[in-house]
């Protein structure tokens, strides 16, 4: 997805824990995550969720993968409106793998989980952050790969510390891995405004609502060289974050399955060349475990 780099001139106030899309694909989306979320608030969604095998995936000759298209270039749409990106690529080459036709379904940051635990989708490629949190409800696979959490702001506004937050509202995806590291730093008095994704949050730091910004290292970079004006810039690195293949608690067999995956192509370059081709640099070194 494209930020835009400039906001209506008469953007809706916002409130601290929602935003409105300012599209029709954004609102759509919207409401299904909205959806979603109700399902997991009302049922449980843990209890409602089935394991996966290899055999399942390989019986139904289809593997439906749950990927974000707002974090450019792990996912966006492309002219025709499909998903594409590094997280499309890496997907199909699951599915090349397994022999199954692949189906890339849309998720936002906070409906990845309950698309997953529904069943709407069979494994979540999409910019999943590894953490003990979300490991109580889903299971990772060893990192495939990684960004940098960053706080980001303009040149004019001076920051070097958390402290001198006090003070400043900062946009951030809600129930990202960003939102997490700012709860966790921001000092009392700094005010965290949370959106349903890092296109509306971003545009809200654009249009001058919030002060700064918690992103990944490459929406930065994008919102840098698409308002050089701005001087927009890092401040300070809240943490990296290594992302993993997802799939439902109990789904070991799958889970071997992306993992043994996940060592032949890194291995046999394969993950490296898709990489190359979207980051423009070599696969960087990731723990496993």
């Amino acid at each position: 997805m494209t930020l835009k780099t400039k906001a209506a001139p008469h953007a809706a106030q916002m409130e601290e824990e929602t935003m409105t899309f300012g599209t029709i694909l954004k609102s759509a989306r919207g409401a299904v995550a909205a959806l979603g979320l109700a399902a997991l608030a009302a049922t449980g969604l843990s209890h409602g969720a089935s394991a996966q095998s290899i055999d399942d995936i390989l019986s139904k000759k289809k593997l439906t993968v749950g990927m974000l298209v707002d974090v450019a270039p792990f996912g966006l749409l492309d002219t025709q409106g499909k998903p594409e990106g590094y997280d499309a690529d890496v997907a199909r080459l699951m599915g090349k793998y397994l022999g199954v036709e692949v189906e890339l379904v849309p998720v936002t940051g906070p409906n990845r989980i309950p698309y997953l635990l529904t069943n709407k989708v069979d494994v979540l490629v999409a910019v999943f952050g590894i953490t003990p949190e979300r490991a109580k409800q889903v299971m990772f696979s060893i990192p495939y790969s990684t960004i940098e959490i960053q706080l980001i702001g303009p040149k004019k506004t001076e920051i070097k510390s958390m402290d001198q937050t006090v003070g400043k509202k900062i946009a951030v995806a809600r129930a990202s891995t960003q939102d997490t590291a700012l709860t966790a730093a921001v000092p009392k008095g700094a005010t965290i405004m949370r959106f349903d994704d890092d296109a509306t949050a971003a545009q809200a730091f654009l249009s001058g609502q919030v002060d700064l910004l918690g992103a990944n290292n490459l929406v930065g970079t994008q919102l840098a060289e698409a308002n050089p004006d701005m001087g927009i810039e890092k401040k300070i690195t809240l943490r990296s974050q290594y992302n993993g293949i997802t799939v439902r608690r109990g789904s070991t067999d799958f889970l071997q399955w992306i993992n043994t995956f996940l060592y032949f192509v890194k291995n046999n370059g394969e993950l490296d060349a898709i990489n190359q081709k979207w980051f423009k640099v070599p696969l960087p070194t990731m723990p496993t475990f």
